[in-house]
């Protein structure tokens, strides 16, 4: 029998991740089959899929039984209740009250998904997106813009007129939900957005923090002047996106050098309202660049609170980060742009 030490020299196979797993199960399926699955996934799942399929192709026999293993145990959490639910509960639904008060109800009820007229966009090449936003309507322009994977949505941006770029970037942040009709036909989209007295299923989309996360992929130059363009347009609507575009979380991104300069010329009881509401881990980054003595300052003036109230949380918040901005306008700070860029 072997000992413990010669037991403690056998290799180990690495455990299989996700995507392998996935990948392994794909492969094992017929190929109808696994197109079937894959034509349910998102664009970047299906890349990823593709990729592991080819790093997979030689997994060996135990690697299969991981993978074969792993989706046996992940599929003991599904519920039988939720295989066919949506065609099961709209046939139950129909039968009890009709198809028209169904409808009513399940519009206002059922989880709301992507159309697949939205979800052509993510498979366009990105000069072909472009043409789309330079051709049609900017609303339907914005309605596109606010669909895309935030980097493609700067890429495709990019090379637009600066006056169509600053005007579909308004449009976009100014959305908060369009009709289901308008979604599924992108062509009546405005039509379809302005039905008086209808009870129309929408979907949340657009508004100031997706056009912020489109603005962070955007060339450093570009975003400045879209939000330069933006202010001449709405003030107010312009400030929320720079918020947006740099939030509190985002002081992790910062060198420690940087994120010491901002926090002294922070108030410490405004710090230590703004780290009531984080993590532990955010603390004591935030700390570590302080004095000891300071940190305990901080510390204590954390302890001695109760509860607080989150607007007074986002309130300090806010204001630290005003001074970010302020400081990475005088060229005191660097933040991380786009790319290797930055403002």
């Amino acid at each position: 029998m072997p000992d413990v030490a010669e037991l403690d020299n056998v290799p180990t196979t690495p455990t299989i991740d996700g995507s392998a797993a996935a990948a392994i199960l794909l492969m094992l399926l017929d190929e109808s089959e696994a197109a079937t699955i894959l034509k349910q996934l998102a664009p970047e799942e299906v890349r990823q899929l593709a990729k592991a399929m080819f790093d997979t192709a030689n997994a060996s026999e135990q690697q299969i039984g991981q993978a074969l293993d792993r989706f046996v145990t992940r599929s003991r959490d599904v519920s039988a209740l939720a295989i066919g639910a949506d065609t099961r509960i709209r046939t139950v639904m129909t039968e009890a009250v009709g198809n028209v008060r169904a409808d009513n109800i399940l519009a206002a009820v059922a989880p709301q998904r992507s159309a697949a007229s939205l979800e052509i966009l993510r498979w366009m090449d990105v000069d072909a997106i472009s043409g789309l936003l330079a051709s049609e309507h900017p609303q339907v322009g914005a309605l596109i813009l606010s669909v895309l994977v935030p980097d493609i949505a700067a890429r495709a941006i990019e090379t637009l007129d600066e006056v169509l770029q600053a005007d579909l970037v308004l449009r976009a942040a100014m959305l908060t939900s369009v009709p289901a009709a308008a979604i599924e036909d992108l062509e009546s989209v405005l039509a379809s957005a302005n039905v008086d007295g209808q009870r129309v299923a929408k979907q949340a989309i657009g508004g100031p923090s997706d056009v912020a996360k489109i603005m962070k992929k955007m060339p450093k130059q570009l975003s400045e002047r879209t939000i330069r363009a933006l202010k001449k347009h709405d003030r107010i609507l312009a400030q929320t996106i720079e918020e947006e575009m740099f939030i509190f979380e985002n002081l992790r991104d910062l060198d420690k050098k940087s994120l010491g300069s901002v926090l002294r010329s922070v108030d410490a009881a405004q710090l230590a309202i703004a780290l009531k509401g984080t993590d532990e881990d955010m603390v004591d980054l935030c700390l570590a660049t302080m004095s000891k003595r300071a940190s305990e300052t901080i510390r204590d003036e954390m302890a001695e609170m109760t509860m607080v109230k989150r607007a007074d949380v986002d309130e300090a918040q806010k204001g630290i980060m005003l001074i970010v901005r302020q400081m990475a306008a005088a060229g005191e700070i660097m933040i991380a742009g786009g790319g290797d860029d930055y403002v």
